[in-house]
């Protein structure tokens, strides 16, 4: 559990703690919007690229090996986006970054998924979540204290130490599924996904200077659907799929999936533009920006772990519809008004209502996924969850230049606010029709792993022979 929240920590923190130092990076980079959506959309595009093939190499090689893997990635990426001289370098950095990400996160929770039986396994998530639910939302915060007292560049400098921890601390782990017999990786389903999300992505981004009609733009686009449609076909008839299609079969890992898209598209909107109006345009500081994102970590550190043990008991489907929905209309209630912006009376009480939705929200969310497949298949599934919020969240702020019409502004802030409540509503929607209580069983585990979790609390995990 200490190495899952660790790791996982540090990429979900890196996802948003740039976000209140992207004004000070462009002041001394230069590189204007374009550069700022970059240096976000450079992480999440490459965290999105591999973490499908990344979950898949977890199960197929075992998890401490692709952990370990992802850990000197991160850490290499964070050294070089330190000491980045261009923007150039800067996104280069990021895209290594989020190469080591995509091993670092479903590994992590595959890893809590193979060392907890199903009863276990909610309250577990939930500690996670609230972790690295507060690693992510302290992330606004603790950049904007880097940015205001040393430099920007002391984010990644920070980001390495964990990584430098974690990859020590992997040598004392207790024994993981192995690597299989006979491991089999799905390079065609791996490269056309990389392919189809990259281009998609980048032809979403380079729309705003190029536009629509621009030959780059519109082939980057074509070829990017195209991938990706050959990717589902390549994914039904290959005999070792990448990600096996099966899975969405079951309603609830499919319903979770989809409402993940949504929610977590919503989510990294909402926040990015958030961190970027109340500086660029309300004019506060980035410390004041980031402080009055403090209602999301506090309420999730303090609630998440006893949210998925609540859920557990009574079922997740009142979470799922009521959460989202209380973080739409927080937003919602985010606004500039005529004689100003004040962030105390007219940003913290919407912070706080999406806080409150977001803490009902992700535990069970994450749980309803994770539990509607066999542990065996707990790297591709987590794999598979992630890439579904890590892409919503690329796409989504991929089209903020759309949405805002090329600049932030007033009615441009009110209008990509709206749109990311929709979102959330529409989430709720989807777990509404789709989400069912799942099903708990009884989980068996080898004699020697058994052995070696004999000292936790609680009903403890059943043997059986592994001759």
């Amino acid at each position: 559990m200490v190495v899952a929240i660790m790791v996982s920590m540090v990429a979900f923190l890196d996802g948003s703690v740039v976000n209140l130092a992207l004004p000070a990076i462009q002041r001394d980079l230069g590189g204007g919007l374009s550069l700022q959506q970059w240096v976000v959309d450079g992480y999440l595009l490459a965290m999105g690229a591999m973490i499908l093939p990344g979950g898949s190499i977890s199960d197929l090689f075992g998890r401490v090996p692709v952990l370990r893997f992802g850990l000197a990635a991160f850490g290499a990426g964070s050294v070089l986006a330190a000491t980045a001289a261009s923007p150039v370098m800067l996104v280069t950095a990021r895209v290594l970054q989020g190469l080591g990400a995509a091993f670092l996160v479903p590994g992590s929770l595959a890893l809590i998924n193979s060392a907890f039986n199903r009863a276990e396994q909610p309250a577990a998530i939930g500690s996670w979540t609230a972790w690295t639910g507060t690693a992510f939302a302290l992330g606004p915060l603790l950049g904007g204290l880097a940015v205001d007292f040393l430099s920007w560049r002391w984010i990644y400098v920070l980001s390495a130490i964990p990584m430098v921890i974690g990859f020590a601390l992997t040598f004392w782990l207790c024994p993981m599924p192995g690597p299989s017999e006979h491991a089999r990786v799905d390079f065609a389903g791996a490269g056309l996904s990389a392919v189809g999300f990259s281009t998609t992505v980048y032809a979403l981004i380079e729309s705003q200077q190029r536009g629509w009609v621009d030959p780059v733009v519109f082939g980057s686009m074509v070829l990017g659907v195209a991938a990706l449609l050959a990717f589902v076909a390549w994914e039904r008839r290959t005999p070792y799929p990448m990600v096996p299609l099966g899975l969405f079969a079951n309603r609830n890992f499919a319903g979770a999936n989809l409402a993940t898209a949504f929610i977590y598209g919503a989510l990294n909107l909402g926040t990015l533009v958030i961190s970027l109006y109340t500086q660029e345009v309300a004019g506060y500081s980035a410390i004041a920006a980031g402080l009055a994102t403090l209602p999301i970590p506090i309420m999730s550190f303090l609630f998440a772990r006893h949210v998925g043990s609540l859920a557990a008991r009574v079922g997740p489907w009142i979470f799922l519809v009521t959460g989202p929905g209380l973080a739409g209309i927080g937003l919602l209630l985010i606004g500039p008004f005529e004689d100003g912006f004040n962030v105390i009376t007219q940003l913290l009480p919407g912070m706080m209502l999406l806080g409150i939705g977001l803490v009902a929200t992700v535990t069970p969310l994450i749980s309803v996924a994770l539990s509607s497949v066999e542990p065996a298949r707990s790297g591709i599934a987590s794999a598979i969850n992630n890439a579904v919020s890590r892409l919503a969240a690329l796409i989504s702020v991929a089209c903020m230049g759309l949405i805002a019409a090329g600049t932030l502004t007033d009615a441009s802030f009110v209008r990509l606010v709206q749109v990311s409540a929709m979102l959330f509503f529409f989430g709720a929607v989807i777990c509404a029709v789709t989400v069912t209580r799942p099903s708990v069983s009884a989980e068996t585990v080898a004699c020697e792993v058994a052995a070696l979790c004999r000292d936790r609390p609680g009903v403890q995990p059943a043997l059986v022979s592994t001759g």
